[in-house]
């Protein structure tokens, strides 16, 4: 267990030793306009890599991605382009190839992984109590347990990025990238149609086109499956009520403070949106008969915690002024939720305990 709580408290010192953004200081810029990845940031990114890609027998769905590799190992690219989720293909393709296995895989989608996690926190104001909050369940839940939808999503993250940044298309593309690996992250794309990047023609062109063409080429034909194993056969997801009271508790919190967040800076309407959504989901949640999939939607919505919960203690620090000991009540927060995931979780087993393969080869 002591590998998880190695990956939450590095993280977590630095975000609370970090220096305090001044709100009112011209001589000190937000995190979000520095694009240069200082070498803290490229061993934490590299870091996180190792430990969710050399993960051994590690997460409820480990050997159920061998039937990938199994699938592809002897047929042509251009068939392998053609199956479903082509790029999580392609990775399998490649990695059978090179005689990699199931780890290779892992290796290449967790890099994928953590360089989308780190550009979406390194784009909020406080990148470090971003990258702590994400680790409790983004990280070691998604990252290591669902490995297409964490791509999907880690696309998705660095997206939302670029259409903050104004670049539409950019968002487009990172969008389409990621539902080759998971399709559900085409029902991100008409999140573009909901700012003010660009006309909105050009909007509403680009989105529309680019949505129904992402449906017909990667989603339509499952749509009946991915229906039936979901939504007819009813399955339940345990915890998901709580996942999704996690993300219910910032949504609230920035729909109730939306001034107070807004004047904190990195805050924008875009996650207004998204907090509506998580409390639709939720109320969904007693309509729809199948939890897991309001749940595997939700997971989509997983970066409102870090955009919301990051911010909060600027957001407070207004009043208060010391942001530092909300810094520590976050961090003590997603310190108890990876403490109950780990001892209470319902499938929790399967993450514990933490294996590093190359260590299982010496062994």
């Amino acid at each position: 267990m002591w590998p998880y709580w190695v990956l939450f408290l590095l993280p977590a010192i630095a975000a609370i030793v970090e220096r305090r953004f001044s709100l009112h200081s011209k001589s000190l810029r937000p995190s979000f306009a520095d694009a240069r990845w200082t070498p803290a940031w490229l061993l934490a990114t590299g870091s996180l890599a190792l430990v969710v890609g050399y993960r051994f027998e590690v997460g409820g769905d480990w050997f159920t991605y061998f039937n990938y590799i199994d699938e592809v190992s002897d047929q042509p690219l251009l068939d392998v382009l053609a199956l479903s989720d082509p790029g999580y293909q392609l990775l399998n393709w490649i990695s059978s190839k090179l005689d990699w296995g199931i780890v290779g895989v892992n290796v290449m989608g967790s890099l994928i992984f953590a360089v989308g996690l780190a550009i979406f926190c390194r784009s909020l104001r406080r990148p470090w109590l971003a990258l702590t909050i994400s680790v409790p369940y983004l990280v070691i839940v998604v990252g290591m347990g669902y490995s297409r939808q964490g791509i999907a999503l880690a696309f998705g993250m660095a997206g939302l990025v670029a259409l903050q940044r104004q670049s539409l298309g950019r968002f487009v593309v990172l969008l389409i990238l990621g539902a080759t690996f998971h399709k559900t992250a085409v029902l991100l794309l008409p999140l573009g149609a909901l700012t003010r990047v660009g006309g909105s023609t050009y909007r509403f062109l680009l989105v529309s086109s680019a949505s129904v063409g992402a449906y017909v080429l990667l989603l339509a034909e499952s749509t009946e499956i991915l229906y039936a194993g979901y939504v007819e056969a009813q399955y339940e997801s345990e915890g998901a009520l709580v996942r999704l009271l996690m993300n219910a508790v910032p949504a609230i919190l920035l729909i109730t403070f939306r001034k107070r967040f807004q004047s904190a800076g990195g805050v924008s309407g875009l996650w207004v949106w998204f907090s509506w959504a998580s409390l639709v989901l939720l109320g969904a949640l007693y309509f729809v008969p199948s939890s897991t999939a309001i749940d595997r939607v939700a997971l989509y919505l997983l970066p409102l915690q870090l955009v919301v919960f990051s911010t909060l203690p600027d957001a407070l620090a207004e009043k208060y002024k010391s942001p530092r000991p909300w810094v520590t009540a976050v961090v003590m927060y997603y310190a108890l939720v990876q403490f109950v995931w780990l001892n209470f979780a319902a499938h929790s087993a399967y993450w514990l305990p933490y294996r590093f393969y190359p260590l299982e080869m010496l062994t």
